[in-house]
């Protein structure tokens, strides 16, 4: 189910904006200018939304971490992994990484 709001999410934002779907690491990713900004990976998604805005959302999504995709403790720093437990805050999460990206923020 989660990856259908992964989907759901990425035809919401190219309605708005020149969002298209890629890879990024393997993973299907949601890019905007060649950027990745958001990515479904271990059915949870995972938003850049930058260094300073990660650590408030840690303690505020239980389970949340900072994106590790090597699995060799070396999270990416603007990147939040969020369990799927809150997604129907990911639209929201979606946004922030796309103005992040953007350099909307």
């Amino acid at each position: 189910m989660s990856k259908t709001d992964f989907d759901n999410i990425g035809q919401s934002l190219a309605e708005e904006a020149e969002v298209s779907a890629g890879q990024m690491f393997g993973k299907p990713c949601l890019k905007v200018s060649s950027k990745a900004f958001a990515a479904f990976y271990k059915e949870e998604m995972v938003f850049k939304i930058g260094f300073d805005a990660v650590a408030p959302l840690l303690i505020k999504y239980s389970g949340s971490q900072k994106w590790d995709p090597s699995g060799k403790n070396r999270a990416m720093k603007d990147w939040l992994q969020v369990p799927a437990d809150y997604k129907e805050d990911w639209p929201e999460l979606a946004k922030q990484a796309l103005a992040y990206v953007s350099g909307k923020s």
